[in-house]
């Protein structure tokens, strides 16, 4: 659609354009930034053509089915955090195990998020344990992020105690299995998170 024709077009299909520009998913805040008036914003909600995932957050009703919506919900309601643990074991492939809840990782300090739906957990790392790590996803045109593949089995084994032990083994033999091994990348982890003597044994018992 050319600039005029844009200009000419009614509130509410502009609204839907700049939805469509953005990935289909956009936050009240962003929608207001991108020139959407509020009333626009609940008046499309009213008539179907957007669809609230949680609260602030909507998207195109017409738009294809979620890959992964419980992701996507949580890292637009909680842009700050990072996915983790099992559900980012389940992202990466490297658990038998289905998520019930979605795992994330915050900052220590941070306030605690209030979500309705879908269910989450929220962990406090601090520093480097925090900070390292990251990869950025794009899931269902919604930016993720996700702990990478090695970081994620380090920090299972540092919240061995929270989410048991047989996790992190189980997720360390698929890893080891499946995936060309980054030994350096997860002794550079270990040693963030201080549990190398910790890992060691399993990684040569798998071996």
């Amino acid at each position: 659609m050319s600039s005029i024709s844009e200009k000419a077009a009614s509130p509410k299909e502009r609204a839907i354009l700049t939805f469509k520009k953005r990935g289909g998913i956009l936050r009240t805040a962003e929608a207001i930034r991108a020139g959407i008036h509020p009333e626009t914003l609940y008046s499309l909600l009213k008539d179907g053509r957007l669809e609230r995932l949680s609260r602030g957050v909507f998207r195109i009703a017409d738009g294809h089915p979620l890959s992964n919506p419980d992701l996507v919900k949580v890292a637009t309601r909680i842009p700050t955090g990072v996915i983790c643990l099992l559900s980012a074991l389940s992202f990466h492939d490297l658990t038998t195990h289905v998520p019930h809840e979605v795992d994330i990782a915050l900052p220590a300090g941070a306030e605690q998020p209030r979500m309705e739906h879908p269910p989450f957990r929220a962990y406090r790392f601090k520093g480097k344990s925090f900070t390292e790590g990251i990869e950025t996803h794009r899931i269902d045109g919604v930016q993720v992020r996700i702990y990478s593949a090695e970081k994620t089995l380090v920090d299972c084994f540092k919240c061995r105690n929270k989410i048991g032990i047989d996790t992190g083994v189980e997720a360390l033999r698929m890893y080891l299995q499946r995936r060309k091994i980054k030994s350096d990348e997860l002794m550079k982890f270990a040693a963030i998170c201080r549990v190398e003597n910790v890992m060691r044994p399993y990684i040569e018992a798998i071996f």
